[in-house]
């Protein structure tokens, strides 16, 4: 148990309050095993995994999920016909396995069948899923089951698995895409797909990133950009017209957080 008295920082900066330790719960839909409790059966109200109290990250899709621990350890499960977990096989898991046995991973994001996660040291690593639109940035279509290191930068901070391709905040700034761009996710002005990342216009202000069908992001000025599928307004341009190249939302500055589904859109914003 963790000592409930506040510890005294080394620098002598005063008073920090101890660590927290959190519990993982699941419930709903159980089709593949994806609520990591050993068998299929659907749970109708919260059920905790495990008794361990050191999950931190959690990310998930409708087939699989990925947590990061706070010892820096990656865990995955569920669905994996194509190497979706990073286990070096096309097993289904029931229940949280350790991908590797490394505890330098950062961030994560899962998106349709594929993974792409960063680790301290600022590289970026990919698996799963990859035929015929290259979402795991290795410059082909071959599917992968073990996690593989995208070129050899070490300057990635943010990133965003979305349906069927991938897209990446560098630390200088810049945003990155690669997958799928049949409707213009990409933001690359056209609606080829590219197997390798490439720089969305030249523009060193991106901070934050989500994606599935369409995508958002958010600058460091506190804007709002959407771009790619757009049948149902998801874009929040007031139409329906799919978008190759991002298109601010509005002329607010005060957004803080978006998230992206395969119809709508959430974001917080500043008040």
């Amino acid at each position: 148990m963790i000592n409930q008295k506040l510890i005294i920082a080394a620098s002598g900066g005063g008073p920090v309050p101890p660590p927290v330790e959190l519990s993982l719960w699941v419930w709903g839909y159980n089709f593949v095993g994806n609520l990591a409790l050993g068998d299929f059966i659907p749970r109708k109200s919260p059920v905790q995994i495990g008794s361990l109290t050191d999950w931190d990250e959690i990310v998930i899709t409708n087939t699989l999920a990925a947590t990061l621990k706070t010892d820096g350890t990656l865990w995955t499960w569920g669905d994996n016909q194509f190497g979706d977990l990073g286990l070096g096989d096309i097993n289904q898991r029931i229940s949280p396995v350790q991908v590797g046995s490394l505890t330098d991973w950062s961030k994560t994001s899962v998106g349709y069948h594929h993974t792409i996660t960063t680790k301290t040291d600022g590289t970026l690593w990919t698996w799963g899923y990859n035929q015929y639109y290259g979402e795991l940035g290795l410059g082909d279509t071959s599917n992968r089951s073990s996690p593989v290191q995208v070129g050899s930068l070490t300057n990635w901070d943010k990133v965003s698995a979305g349906f069927y391709h991938s897209k990446a905040i560098k630390t200088d700034g810049t945003l990155w895409t690669w997958g799928r761009n049949d409707y213009g996710q990409l933001g690359l002005g056209n609606t080829s797909n590219k197997s390798s990342p490439v720089q969305v216009g030249s523009l060193t202000n991106w901070n934050k990133i989500s994606g599935s069908y369409s995508s958002a992001a958010i600058k460091t000025d506190g804007t709002l950009w959407t771009w790619g599928k757009n049948d149902h307004y998801q874009l929040g341009l007031e139409d329906i017209t799919h978008r190759s190249s991002p298109v601010q939302v509005e002329s607010l500055t005060d957004w803080d957080k978006v998230t992206v589904s395969g119809y709508f859109m959430l974001a917080t914003q500043i008040v």
